[in-house]
């Protein structure tokens, strides 16, 4: 498929496309172990943050706090700092605090101007409030994991999605992330934009998606927003 060329609503999915978990996770965990004088890899922790939390996502639903705090127990098993459990809370507590990227909300209050706006993301509602904070747009529709009691890639919440739009027709979704966002949109034959800044190579067997850009000044381009 390709972007129609009239498009009424662009939907995001928000950590990794407008939110630097990377970063803010990063922060949060090196603070918490220099308390213990333990040193923590930037290399070694964020693929653990990513594959851990969906580890635990695939199993039964929780909120994302709750997830969070168990990845935090897990991260610190695996990378043998000592974490009591009773800290893993730090990890949450930190959601506040993950960065909007630079380029978010400018790109994010010009295409406002021209579409209907929204938010598609594996989070809770209490958690995604304070990331809003860094995000202050007022958003045409927010679906949460909290909301459909799903993770993604599990469709539940584009069907929602759907669901509220009326339909698929004019619907564009931006996303970071190939696996929970892009599989299941092309599935769906939802058009879809991956803002693949880490210039990820596809495996063997895995669809392209409708465009890939490297940042979402691009995706705004390809929008036909300058």
């Amino acid at each position: 498929m390709a972007i129609p060329r009239t498009v009424t609503f662009v939907t995001f999915d928000v950590y990794g496309t407008l939110i630097d978990w990377d970063a803010g996770a990063y922060d949060a965990f090196a603070r918490e172990a220099r308390r213990d004088g333990f040193t923590i890899d930037r290399d070694a922790l964020i693929p653990l943050f990513h594959s851990i939390q969906q580890e635990i996502q695939a199993g039964s639903y929780e909120l994302y706090a709750e997830v969070l705090r168990r990845t935090a127990v897990r991260i610190s098993e695996e990378l043998d700092w000592g974490l009591e459990p009773s800290r893993s809370g730090f990890l949450p507590d930190s959601v506040q605090r993950w960065p909007a990227f630079r380029e978010s909300n400018p790109v994010l209050a010009r295409l406002a101007k021209q579409y209907r706006t929204g938010l598609i993301s594996n989070i809770d509602d209490k958690l995604l409030g304070q990331t809003r904070r860094h995000i202050p747009l007022d958003f045409d529709l927010v679906v949460t994991a909290q909301q459909v009691r799903s993770y993604k890639p599990d469709p539940a919440h584009f069907k929602e999605c759907e669901r509220r739009i009326g339909g698929k027709r004019g619907w564009v979704h931006v996303t970071s992330s190939y696996p929970t966002d892009v599989e299941p949109l092309l599935r769906m034959r939802v058009p879809v934009i991956w803002v693949n800044r880490d210039r990820v190579s596809l495996e063997s067997g895995q669809k392209k998606p409708d465009a890939e850009v490297s940042n979402l000044r691009e995706a705004a381009r390809l929008l036909g927003v300058g």
